[in-house]
This record gives C-alpha cells, sequence and structure tokens, in this order.
C-alpha cells in the first residue's frame, strides 16, 4: 500500500481539527465534536490497516475508515447548509479521500479474489 494515503489523511485531520476549532467558537459544538472524531479517525484506520493480519483484515480496516470519510462528508454538507459554514474545500479533499480508498478497497479485494 502506498504510504501517501496516510500522510494526505493526516492533512486532512490537522484541517478538519483547524474547522472544529472555528465551529466551537462559534458553539457549534456538537456538530464539531462529532466532525472532529470522525475526521481524525481516517488517518488512525488507514494506518491500522497497515498492520492488519490479513487481507480480509486491511479491507475490514479500510472500510471502515472509508465510511468514516463519508461521515464527514455529510457533515461537512450539514454544516455548509445549516449554518452556513463555508468548507467547499474541505469537502473537495474528503470527496478525493472517499475515491482514493474506494479504489484501493477495490484492488484489494481483486488481489484476494474476494467480491
Amino acid at each position: 500500500m502506498e504510504y501517501w494515503i496516510q500522510e494526505r489523511s493526516l492533512d486532512f485531520a490537522i484541517d478538519i481539527s483547524k474547522h472544529y476549532i472555528e465551529l466551537k467558537n462559534k458553539k457549534y459544538y456538537e456538530v464539531a465534536s462529532q466532525l472532529f472524531r470522525s475526521g481524525t479517525s481516517i488517518g488512525a484506520n488507514i494506518s491500522e490497516a497497515q498492520s492488519g493480519c490479513s487481507r480480509k483484515d486491511f479491507i475490514n480496516k479500510m472500510n471502515i475508515g472509508l465510511k468514516e470519510e463519508r461521515e464527514i462528508m455529510y457533515r461537512l454538507r450539514v454544516t455548509q447548509k445549516w449554518f452556513g459554514e463555508p468548507n467547499q474545500e474541505l469537502q473537495k479533499r474528503c470527496e478525493d479521500i472517499i475515491k482514493i480508498l474506494v479504489t484501493i478497497i477495490k484492488r484489494a479485494k481483486e488481489n484476494s479474489g474476494a467480491k
């Protein structure tokens, strides 16, 4: 697996954390907290996948990361639509990471013969 996705997810987590602080300062505590938890768990799941016991374990952990990324996208859309928070750049980066994770999972499944 290419380690650049770990760096990309780390950079994204840092920017999500900065967005969290902005939302928290505006007193959007709950959604900010949810965004922070999901945003910082992506890289953790990707890193954990590197130590997977098997191809199946790797795919499972990458799928968890993908689910978290989709959750972040939803919360970013909520904060944009409900609170008028500008976050198009974060949404674009989130979409890019989703596409990358989908590709990694698809290739891992193809290489393992799983469907």
